[in-house]
């Protein structure tokens, strides 16, 4: 099989592609055929190892000195190759998408997954492009909007960023949830961003659209407090998806600030906190938005449309049709 992996931090020509052997899986676990799988901006970063700043080192640490030691691919979508015993709930022939997580492994043409792990049936309303897309913006808007900010029926949202995998996740989710969605994007986008719930739009390098707002969803850190606050509403919460170490500490220790709220963090991407995206999106909350769709061997292209950070909805390479 083809197997994608990273030869050094830096440029998206260092993915390299090498024939490995098909996995056997082991009691308990599913072979995958990987149909699908998306490229985010987190696949970016751990390529190329620019992250923000403060966050270097202990990316390093974590991932490799001199390289990542971590295979490309968060995420897939296809279809059950093998079941082994012990691996119940699921069938040969049947669609499946799910998270490699962290450690990654995706971006190849079969997997091995434990059967009780990150690994849901695909509903009949996704195909394997949107499922693939499915889960690395949805988790983090839902978490961020439905735990930590609470966002309520008839607030104030704004996203700024809103037609990338969190923006446009965020656009959708906020919609939902019954508040009242601003957004700024890239003229070429104002578009997608109404066509996902936006009912008002700005060009990101203006001035952000009139508030203030109950909550503010700052994608990649654009606004940042300063920017932020005079929008905010009092009780208003800022969301930094995109925080730097300076600011994630500063978020920590002071988090309240002239009675609104700052929070940043990570996202929890376990079997719970999937299974309420997939019933989010059975309520009709959300889809995601799809961008470019290329094949597996332009899983460079993908990379480098990745870190652009101004791309249309979500980056998916297709291994198999």
């Amino acid at each position: 099989m083809k197997t994608a992996h990273y030869t050094a931090y830096g440029p998206p020509s260092t993915i390299a592609f090498r024939d490995d052997p098909v996995p056997t899986p082991g009691a308990g676990e599913v072979l995958v055929r990987v149909h699908t799988a998306p490229v985010t901006a987190g696949d970016a970063r751990m390529r190329s190892g620019r992250v923000p700043r403060g966050l270097g080192l202990m990316v390093r640490l974590a991932l490799g000195l001199t390289r990542p030691r971590v295979a490309p691919g968060w995420a897939f979508a296809g279809e059950v190759a093998a079941v082994e015993p012990g691996a119940e709930g699921f069938q040969p022939g049947q669609k499946v998408f799910g998270l490699k997580g962290f450690k990654g492994g995706a971006h190849r043409e079969y997997l091995t997954i434990a059967a009780t792990g990150t690994i849901l049936p695909l509903p009949e309303t996704l195909d394997f492009r949107t499922g693939a897309a499915f889960f690395f913006g949805g988790l983090t808007a839902a978490e961020f909007l439905i735990d930590r900010a609470r966002l309520q029926p008839g607030e104030r949202l704004l996203v700024a960023g809103a037609t990338g995998a969190v923006g446009g996740a965020a656009v959708q989710i906020g919609r939902h949830l019954g508040a009242r969605v601003s957004a700024t994007a890239s003229p070429a986008n104002h578009a997608l961003a109404r066509q996902l719930g936006a009912e008002a739009v700005s060009d990101y390098r203006d001035q952000p659209p009139s508030g203030p707002f109950d909550v503010i969803v700052d994608v990649m850190g654009k606004l940042a407090w300063p920017g932020a606050r005079p929008l905010l509403a009092p009780g208003g919460r800022l969301v930094l998806i995109t925080a730097d170490l300076p600011q994630m500490l500063g978020a920590a220790l002071r988090p309240r600030r002239d009675g609104r709220r700052i929070l940043t963090g990570t996202n929890r991407d376990d079997l719970p906190s999937m299974r309420r995206l997939v019933d989010l999106h059975l309520a009709g909350a959300y889809t995601p938005a799809l961008g470019p769709v290329l094949p597996f061997d332009q899983l460079a292209q993908a990379h480098s449309l990745a870190e652009s950070f101004h791309k249309p909805g979500n980056i998916v390479v297709e291994m198999a049709a």
